[in-house]
């Protein structure tokens, strides 16, 4: 008994020493729908009392645990309910004004990402949701933490093409107001199909309409530790062995961050929502998803298989994760963001990640089209194309997708951008020529599947 926990101890110090085992993110999670009022000073007022009572001690709690188990908390986060709810009972809408003070309450707080500076627009705009997101390149142009993200469809109510087009002009403006800085501001713009109401990761969290008054929840990670376990394992052994491999890894990552995410909520005193298992890679050498394909036995991401690989990947951590917790959510699988991925950097460089690729992977990793930078002079139709498709995957197959990419100004394909930090760097894809114009300048609503009506 006695060799069993000191082999299994010795083995998660080796998962964060070597193979940069984190707890990703903590993300206090809180209701802003009290902060409501007709003067939008008052709201902002609300807003910012009430962050600081909620996460004052956010950084504090998280230093302490980090020294108690030895185990890295690498972000600490607010998400907050979609602000278009919040300001949208204000006699005049200033959408910027609140972006600031959210800002302000963030960096009070130590916080590096405050999320829920969006809306949920799938079935169309009320004034408030058209005034937020037509705020959004201002808003975080003037403001550092701010993340943004826009439901413009879901497998229930279709998609709101008239959003998407709305969005791709958005994502455009960002870029251009931020181009002294490759156009940061569309890196934290996500449009999102199916959106989750209690995810931690950014740029996508927010605090659904459905969640409690506040909660704790936790995005572990740990690319780095599935691609050393599958490497260990023989060369001849089959899929089905590397699965279970990769369960017994994602268990082990999950009940880590189950660990942590309890004490946490616990010292805060707020109750504990979701553990998030989510393999979200860095830039970092060795803490890459596209690591764990070429463990697999793809000579790189981009091969052939790679899609197979993927959706095996995402089953596994999965199903070893969902035996640590009775409270996952969020996103919960693998993440394929290109510049926060150094295999995934590479291998776009190299040309052997196409976006016809990137797209086809998504059917079945986690999120979508995530951090892909494009030329700056993509047609705003063909943005809008880009995350027509990618809805669509959402919606037919029942799951989340979203599109994060960046038109990145002044810079043409093989050109790089870079951003630093987690955000990392990315060369510039090409996408498509053709004109998408005569499609979603259509508008209206496309149809939700014939298996919405599952009543």
């Amino acid at each position: 008994m006695t060799l069993f926990h000191t082999e299994s101890i010795l083995e998660t110090i080796n998962m964060i020493k070597l193979h940069h085992l984190d707890i990703r993110t903590v993300t206090l999670a809180l209701s802003l729908r009290d902060c409501s009022d007709s003067d939008v000073k008052k709201v902002g007022e609300k807003i910012y009392n009430k962050i600081i009572k909620y996460a004052k001690n956010l950084n504090k709690y998280a230093d302490e645990l980090e020294a108690e188990y030895s185990i890295p908390i690498i972000n600490r986060r607010i998400a907050v309910t979609p602000i278009s709810f919040v300001g949208e009972s204000c006699n005049e809408y200033d959408y910027v004004y609140l972006a600031k003070v959210l800002d302000e309450a963030a960096k009070e707080v130590g916080v590096n990402f405050i999320g829920g500076f969006g809306a949920m627009v799938e079935k169309g705009f009320t004034r408030g949701d058209l005034a937020l997101v037509e705020s959004i390149p201002e808003a975080l142009r003037v403001t550092e933490r701010i993340c943004s993200s826009i439901n413009v469809a879901s497998s229930k109510a279709g998609i709101n093409m008239d959003a998407v087009l709305k969005m791709s002009e958005i994502v455009k403006e960002t870029a251009r107001l931020t181009k002294e800085k490759d156009g940061i501001g569309a890196a934290k713009l996500v449009c999102f199909c199916n959106a989750p109401q209690d995810n931690p990761f950014m740029a996508g969290a927010f605090h659904g309409i459905g969640e409690p008054e506040c909660a704790l929840n936790v995005g572990v990670s740990g690319p780095g530790v599935v691609s050393a376990a599958v490497a260990s394992m023989p060369k001849d052994a089959d899929l089905g062995a590397l699965a279970n491999k990769i369960k017994q890894i994602a268990f082990k990552i999950t009940t880590t961050g189950e660990l942590i995410g309890r004490e946490m909520a616990q010292r805060l005193k707020v109750p504990f929502g979701v553990i998030d298992l989510s393999l979200a890679p860095t830039p970092t050498p060795g803490d890459s998803v596209a690591g764990i394909f070429q463990a697999m036995g793809l000579e790189h991401a981009g091969a052939h298989g790679t899609t197979a690989a993927l959706a095996m990947l995402n089953d596994a951590v999965k199903k070893g994760g969902i035996m640590a917790s009775s409270h996952v959510g969020g996103l919960s699988g693998a993440f394929i963001p290109v510049s926060e991925d150094a295999g995934m950097i590479e291998a776009t460089k190299c040309g052997y990640l196409t976006f016809d690729k990137l797209e086809a992977m998504t059917s079945v990793c986690s999120v979508g089209l995530d951090m892909i930078c494009i030329p700056g002079d993509t047609p705003s139709d063909t943005i809008a194309g880009i995350i027509a498709d990618e809805m669509a995957i959402g919606m037919i197959n029942k799951k989340t997708t979203a599109v994060r990419v960046i038109p990145v100004p002044d810079k043409k394909v093989g050109d790089m951008a870079v951003y630093g930090g987690l955000l990392g760097e990315a060369p510039i894809i090409s996408v498509n020529r053709l004109s998408s114009s005569g499609f979603v300048r259509r508008g209206g609503r496309v149809p939700a599947p014939i298996h919405s009506l599952n009543n």
